[in-house]
């Protein structure tokens, strides 16, 4: 089992003291940073009331992401299903052909 380290990650103005696996820290900082830019992107382009706003259209900017990231990976496995039944009949055809 992979040793917890504590690290201390800052979102939107807020510290929060994480336990996690140390090889997913750059992962967790690289999240953190990035859910930090957005909430200054929000911040600079729409109305808000306070950072709870801010914070609530970044969680749904990546909810939405991570659905349409779902959806590339279905529509990529579909796509190579369909290659590798083209290529199982080409190499069919190429093998009668010989004969």
């Amino acid at each position: 089992m992979a040793e917890l380290i504590p690290v201390n990650i800052l979102i939107a103005d807020r510290s929060y003291r994480l336990k996690i696996d140390s090889g997913d820290e750059e992962m967790v900082r690289k999240t953190a940073a990035l859910i930090n830019d957005k909430i200054t992107e929000f911040k600079t382009h729409f109305a808000g009331k306070d950072m709870q706003d801010y914070v609530s259209m970044v969680l749904l900017w990546f909810a939405t992401e991570q659905n349409q990231s779902g959806i590339d990976q279905v529509k990529w496995g579909e796509a190579i299903q369909s290659l590798s039944a083209l290529e199982n009949t080409l190499d069919k055809a190429l093998a009668d052909s010989r004969l």
